[in-house]
């Protein structure tokens, strides 16, 4: 369900969004995790909100400021706080690494 959701809000950035890892052979792409899972809200010892953490990635060997920025908003458009963000550069590889973290809330559906 939320690796559905973090997909379908970054779908339509129209480049390759992948869970995890990315084998394929574009330049630029995006990848992401959930970092943690964990019930926000309890009514009658059940869990009502869960809490999911996750964290995407976005890859590329030029600049991706204006992806990053994308990113940004479809996120907060799906319904994610943004929480976190680091500038990295993968010496080994030569990319640019843009990870940043975000949260959201969902109720349980019974």
């Amino acid at each position: 369900m939320i690796n559905k959701l973090v997909t379908e809000a970054l779908k339509p950035l129209k480049v390759p969004v992948s869970f995890q890892k990315y084998s394929g052979k574009e330049s630029t792409y995006i990848t992401f995790f959930n970092y943690l899972e964990q019930g926000e809200q309890y009514a009658d010892n059940e869990e009502k909100v869960t809490g999911y953490y996750i964290q995407v990635d976005v890859w590329g060997k030029n600049d991706y400021i204006e992806l990053v920025e994308k990113v940004k908003d479809q996120m907060r458009t799906a319904g994610f706080i943004r929480t976190f963000a680091a500038d990295l550069f993968e010496e080994d590889t030569k990319i640019y690494h843009k990870s940043m973290r975000f949260f959201i809330q969902m109720e349980w559906r019974q």
